[in-house]
């Protein structure tokens, strides 16, 4: 995947349900041709945000060949790629078929804990077995691991194919510091949409998003202004979009934002145990609130 492709807006993809829990693939139809006519610069499919641990390695498998069939080359695809049992990871890199993905995006591994040496020799082992470049994920508000700058930028300089992280820690101090500090390839991806604008002011490269599920236009346009240098109207619709967000997360992710898609009638609100949909009350202020929106 080229540098200018991870540059922009990247969505990543809820997996819709039916009211029985199979994958509704009518509805993930409709989503994709949502993003592609709609500004979104690149798909991330299999992140956290589809539910991903819920999901069958043979669904995990139908949902990638239909994401790459129905995008048909219309948007670069991100595949999500990761674990916390790095002899598996490496031998399903080597053994899959990665025709149709531009690049692979992996979490640190949860639950283990691994040492900043762990994370280090982790990564390498991926970026040596990918065919694909890779596209690191820190978040430790899930995987119990935070992945420092000087990890990560160790990685950025080490390994060419290493071309992005997707950061969501919240530390502004550490992400400016792998800004500061990375090679000119590598890009720094923003992995929260409610500070997306402030990286971008600070020389981050854009953002995997959640809430560009439903407002790919909108959100996408925040995101160029910003990368534009039009700081002003990207504030605009920053703000416009904050209480939205608070919303999107307050009981989780992606119950938020398939309460959203659902009042905008893209999808059925089911998700899959252990994960359950917003109560009423924070559904009907979300409802609410996209009325004022639209």
């Amino acid at each position: 995947m080229t540098n200018s492709k991870l540059t922009g807006m990247g969505v990543a993809l809820i997996t819709p349900f039916k009211e029985d829990e199979s994958i509704d693939f009518d509805a993930l139809a409709r989503l994709i041709e949502h993003q592609v006519k709609n500004g979104t610069d690149y798909l991330v499919v299999c992140g956290t945000t589809a539910e991903t641990p819920t999901l069958t390695a043979g669904e995990k498998e139908d949902i990638k060949k239909f994401v790459i069939q129905q995008a048909a080359g219309r948007l670069p695809i991100v595949l999500g790629v990761g674990g916390n049992n790095t002899r598996a990871l490496v031998e399903s890199l080597r053994r899959e078929n990665f025709d149709g993905i531009e690049a692979i995006l992996s979490v640190t591994p949860y639950y283990n804990k691994p040492s900043q040496e762990g994370l280090y020799r982790h990564y390498a082992a991926i970026a040596q077995a990918s065919p694909k470049p890779v596209i690191l994920y820190n978040v430790p508000g899930r995987t119990g691991v935070n992945m420092t700058a000087d990890t990560t930028l160790r990685l950025a300089h080490e390994f060419k194919n290493i071309s992005a992280v997707k950061e969501a820690s919240g530390n502004f101090g550490q992400i400016d510091d792998i800004i500061k500090n990375k090679p000119e390839h590598f890009k720094v991806i923003s992995g929260d949409d409610g500070i997306t604008f402030p990286l971008i002011t600070l020389g981050a490269d854009g953002v995997i998003s959640v809430i560009g599920n439903a407002f790919p236009r909108e959100f996408s346009r925040m995101v160029r202004l910003a990368l534009q240098g039009d700081y002003r109207r990207a504030r605009q619709i920053h703000h416009r979009f904050n209480e939205l967000i608070e919303l999107l997360f307050v009981e989780g992710n992606p119950a938020g934002v398939k309460s959203m898609l659902a009042v905008m009638g893209y999808i059925k609100n089911v998700l899959r145990l252990p994960l359950v949909p917003n109560t009423i009350k924070t559904y009907e202020k979300i409802r609410l609130v996209l009325q004022e929106l639209v």
